[in-house]
């Protein structure tokens, strides 16, 4: 009985394994499965493991993109608060490797593709007074910073990072600086809190600052630079500056890509200082050389001897967004609404003052300077 029990199983097994291979559903042996997949091409193994945190992250560049162009709401905070309603993701699951990637990789190469928009004459053709006002504001607002956060309870990473944001350009230079700053438990917490409040900073900017430079009866070569000196984002300066007159914009979007240059001696001295301090302040990492600094200068040198054609640079202009918001929906994803909460407001109330410290410094310097 159990003979012709255990016959009458087989052939079923067999018979449903025949079914399988004609509907082309029969499956290798995990062993075959795993050396015929080895074979296919080099990395497939990595992107098999990375694409589909990478997949999520860029859906939601992608949303956030076409939220942005049809509500005019900046795509960095749509990226950033979307990515954040996916944390669940970043806790457990195949997510994992691929929002780590785009928050780190694909961030780095993004900072780097930023050289492609800056050439030395632009910088060069300011003069000497926006120079120095870019280098006083940019230093004095990282200081200040620093000094702020100790007595308001805050690491003082935090403050360099919070003082890099606001003085350089906004979303972009918090997370290359973030990208060289000591590791510790409370790092992307950090860079979330900066990115939020220096986005929404920047947003109110662009809307109130060429009110204020009315008021003020600034003619528009002094309200590009303190347009351009002033307000955090690139798009936000750019709006800001042409709303006004297209050589106020002009002046405007040139200022800033002179703070945008800063980013590179900026976050070099961050990491070297980092460095210096010793593995116990960097988490025990070996400290190297950030070759997406690297990238990023020498595309300056590269654009600025003039071998990079427009569509050349416009293309890279385009792909570093696309990096930079990607990565933005990555550091979404690896923070959480509660622990935002659980910062408070010190954070947000420094980064406010670092703002009406570097407008300050430049309204003084375009009022009495120029």
């Amino acid at each position: 009985m159990n003979s012709d029990l255990d016959t009458d199983t087989a052939a079923a097994r067999a018979l449903f394994q025949s079914l399988e291979g004609m509907e082309g559903l029969s499956r290798p042996e995990p062993a075959a499965a795993a050396a015929k997949a080895r074979a296919r091409f080099p990395g497939q193994s990595a992107l098999i493991k990375l694409y589909p945190g990478v997949l999520v992250a860029v859906t939601i560049a992608l949303a956030s993109q076409w939220l942005a162009q049809h509500y005019g709401a900046p795509v960095m905070l749509f990226a950033l608060l979307f990515g954040m309603t996916f944390h669940f993701l970043h806790q457990e699951g195949r997510c994992i490797p691929g929002i780590e990637f785009s928050s780190k990789a694909i961030l780095r190469f993004g900072v780097a593709l930023l050289g492609a928009r800056i050439t030395a004459s632009q910088i060069l053709g300011l003069g000497l007074t926006p120079i120095v006002t870019v280098i006083v504001g940019i230093g004095s607002t990282i200081a200040l910073g620093a000094f702020l956060a100790k007595r308001m309870g805050l690491r003082s990473s935090f403050g360099v990072l919070s003082g890099g944001a606001v003085g350089i350009c906004g979303a972009s230079a918090a997370l290359a600086i973030a990208s060289v700053l000591p590791r510790g438990k409370d790092a992307e917490r950090d860079t979330i809190l900066a990115v939020v409040t220096v986005t929404a900073l920047s947003t109110i900017a662009m809307i109130t600052y060429p009110l204020l430079t009315a008021a003020l009866h600034l003619d528009h070569t002094r309200a590009g630079i303190f347009l351009g000196g002033t307000i955090h984002d690139v798009a936000q300066v750019v709006g800001a500056g042409y709303m006004i007159s297209p050589h106020t914009g002009d002046v405007a979007t040139y200022v800033k890509l002179l703070r945008v240059t800063m980013l590179l001696p900026v976050v070099f001295t961050i990491a070297f200082v980092v460095a210096r301090m010793g593995p116990g302040v960097s988490g025990g990492a070996k400290p190297t050389v950030p070759l997406f600094l690297i990238g990023f200068a020498v595309l300056v040198v590269i654009n600025s001897l003039g071998l990079l054609a427009k569509p050349i640079t416009d293309a890279a202009n385009e792909v570093s967004r696309w990096c930079l918001v990607t990565a933005i929906a990555g550091l979404g994803m690896k923070t959480s609404f509660k622990d935002l909460m659980t910062a408070g407001w010190r954070p947000v109330a420094l980064m406010v003052f670092e703002t009406v410290w570097i407008a300050g410094v430049v309204l003084v310097a375009v009022t009495f300077f120029t």
